[in-house]
């Protein structure tokens, strides 16, 4: 019940952004990231803003970010270290990621990010358990952005609770990401 609602209002969200004018549009992109964990896959679609800034810009090149608000789905495939037993869960995040491109905005570009996220269940597959339902998720990544406005890249992606409940021994992908901007 709860993942159709949260479905519902992605839609909604991308019927707004169709809605509305490209100079005044609430989103500037959307994705879907593929990750592989050990004994665990995940598939996350995310809406992203562009900040519109320019830090430290030099030869072609600056620094600057976007919002990415996303929704992912993650099976477990070892749950609770029992071989072939599956669990499902959601997540929800909202990330800021600082991004060091050119100024054009194509090509190759690096990121970094640091975020919150919501479980929907507590993760505990194979040897690794989080014991919150809240989570951290910070990513470093690399892609290319291509002159037809979309983007393909990589990351490593980290989600812990910081250490402020036991056990916390973290969960790291390995993810692929396309992206379209529009």
């Amino acid at each position: 019940m709860f993942a159709k609602k949260l479905i519902a209002a992605a839609a909604a969200l991308l019927a707004v952004q169709a809605a509305q004018a490209a100079d005044g549009s609430v989103i500037d992109s959307v994705s879907v990231d593929y990750g592989s964990s050990a004994k665990v896959r995940m598939v996350r679609l995310g809406v992203q803003k562009d900040w519109n800034v320019r830090w430290f810009q030099s030869n072609g090149s600056h620094l600057s970010g976007y919002w990415d608000a996303s929704f992912g789905f993650w099976r477990e495939n070892q749950y609770k270290n029992v071989s072939g037993a599956h669990e499902n869960l959601t997540d929800i995040g909202f990330t800021p990621v600082f991004r060091w491109e050119n100024d054009n905005k194509k090509g190759i570009y690096y990121e970094g990010g640091i975020g919150v996220h919501r479980l929907s269940e507590l993760y505990n597959n194979d040897t690794y358990r989080l014991s919150t339902l809240f989570q951290f998720g910070d990513h470093i990544g690399i892609g290319y952005v291509l002159d037809n406005n979309w983007e393909f890249g990589a990351k490593i992606q980290h989600f812990s609770n910081g250490g402020y409940r036991k056990p916390n021994t973290g969960v790291n992908f390995v993810e692929l990401k396309a992206s379209y901007h529009f």
